[in-house]
């Protein structure tokens, strides 16, 4: 319904949602475990037949996004570990590869993922939520954050000496879940009673991945960071944006990420 305009740019394909649920559960509300928990069960094997994924980690639970006509590939991908179902007017209806085997083509070996660098800024996060109801008492403090407090966004290109702090907010609404990623100052904006975290109150650093926009047809991206956190069973949330993707990990462990990830990469060299 947005109309045409040289300012937004828009990807060429269309997307679907895959949301992972244990034991056919929807999302209770709890805080998720992150993207660790799927590295090896999806994010890995979608990998591995050169699927291209977009990660959305909330307070709730994991969502990944893939390409529309990645579909089959998916769903062959995945069905020997997990029960899939679609939504159709409202329910879950199983499916089968036999519902999309038509032209399934059995995908061209992944080349290997292109390393991009990493960058960790010093800029300390909260991952928190809010109950629906108590959102139109935070509603125009939300609006003064995404639109109006923040300085100019920095040069896509600036180095990671210069990433002493980063510009990020990220706010999503998912049949009525909320969930928002906000820096610890921006935080004490905002009424302390109405935002809702996990019982420990941890706060999480960033690890930034990509050194320039990284675009939607590279695969591997996220595995090349979830993997390694979680062979060092490190909890992570990760969201894909446009341009970048993002890991948050708890405060306490990010030397032990950053050293881990730049080893994979000397590794791989």
């Amino acid at each position: 319904e947005l109309p045409p305009s040289e300012f937004m740019q828009v990807a060429d394909s269309t997307w679907l949602v895959l949301s992972v649920v244990s034991n056919g559960r929807e999302p209770s509300g709890s805080q998720a475990t992150g993207v660790t928990k799927i590295a090896r069960s999806v994010i890995a094997p979608l990998a591995e037949h050169h699927v291209s994924v977009l990660m959305l980690s909330t307070y709730q639970t994991d969502f990944i996004l893939v390409r529309e006509r990645d579909l089959p590939v998916v769903i062959h991908t995945l069905a020997g570990e997990f029960d899939i179902y679609k939504e159709e007017s409202g329910e879950c209806v199983p499916v089968t590869c036999d519902d999309v085997s038509n032209g399934f083509l059995k995908p061209k070996p992944a080349a290997s993922p292109t390393l991009h660098p990493v960058q960790s800024p010093q800029t300390r996060f909260c991952v928190l939520t809010v109950a629906p109801d108590t959102l139109p008492a935070i509603a125009t403090m939300l609006i003064d954050v995404l639109f109006y407090s923040h300085s100019p966004l920095r040069e896509a290109g600036a180095s990671s000496q210069d990433l002493d702090s980063i510009t990020f907010f990220a706010f999503s609404l998912i049949e009525g879940y909320i969930s928002i990623v906000m820096d610890a100052e921006t935080q004490k904006r905002f009424p302390s009673d109405l935002l809702l975290t996990s019982s420990t109150g941890e706060l999480w650093r960033m690890v930034r991945i990509g050194g320039q926009p990284l675009g939607f047809d590279e695969c591997g991206i996220v595995a090349q960071i979830a993997e390694p956190l979680a062979a060092a069973d490190i909890s992570a949330y990760y969201i894909s944006t446009f341009n970048f993707d993002h890991a948050l990990v708890p405060e306490e462990g990010i030397a032990e990420v950053i050293q881990l990830l730049r080893q994979r990469q000397e590794s791989s060299r």
